[in-house]
């Protein structure tokens, strides 16, 4: 399903950096224009591209996150799949093919961009580059060679995430904008529990 693995990139865009190398400091300069944002939420549109430049697929939906550790990826249109992490399981619901789909997240080494924005500095650190790139934006490069991802770009403007592009493994781009941000609403890790509906089809990946 290439539905899925595709996001599986992506949620894998908010749960293990929300939280130039250009200069050793763009690490750091991360981290502190992130470190206020407990938690977010909003509208995304998502654009998948070929290697060609042509326009694979165009969906949006919401999302939110909760640092560190928890978010929610729900696509509304042109289909329904969501994507719910906590600090157990990774979950992915495609309601049109009624599949749900588990991973664990400890023991996992291929972070999605989701996890990566989701987490924690010291994850950051250990495990990408990061450097700024000619319009100031972050990019953020895996050190080892099982990530999900060849590279992820944040865009920021002030403290606040406008949006980020993805270059996966197969060198397919994915640029995802975000509007109707709010961070002021409250969360609890309750909200980022899951639990399978009745009749869907359960693909558990091993502990």
């Amino acid at each position: 399903m290439p539905h899925v693995k595709k996001l599986s990139y992506l949620c894998l865009l908010l749960f293990a950096v929300l939280s130039a190398p250009l200069r050793a400091e763009a690490v750091d300069e991360l981290l502190q224009a992130l470190q206020s944002i407990e938690r977010l939420q909003g509208d995304f549109r998502q654009r998948q591209y070929a290697t060609d430049g042509s326009v694979v697929s165009d969906s949006e939906g919401r999302f939110r996150l909760l640092r560190p550790g928890y978010f929610g990826w729900e696509i509304r249109a042109p289909d329904s799949q969501l994507i719910i992490a906590n600090r157990d399981y990774l979950w992915h619901h495609d309601r049109d093919l009624e599949t749900v789909t588990r991973k664990p997240v400890v023991g996992s080494e291929a972070m999605t961009p989701l996890q990566v924005l989701g987490g924690d500095g010291a994850a950051l650190r250990r495990d990408y580059t990061v450097h700024r790139d000619a319009q100031q934006r972050f990019v953020l490069v895996p050190r080892g060679p099982d990530a999900g991802f060849q590279e992820l770009t944040l865009a920021l403007e002030g403290n606040t995430l406008q949006g980020m592009e993805v270059q996966d493994n197969l060198n397919q781009r994915v640029v995802i904008t975000f509007t109707a941000l709010d961070t002021q609403t409250p969360m609890t890790p309750a909200e980022f529990d899951f639990t399978p509906p009745p009749g869907a089809d359960l693909f558990y990946q091993a502990e």
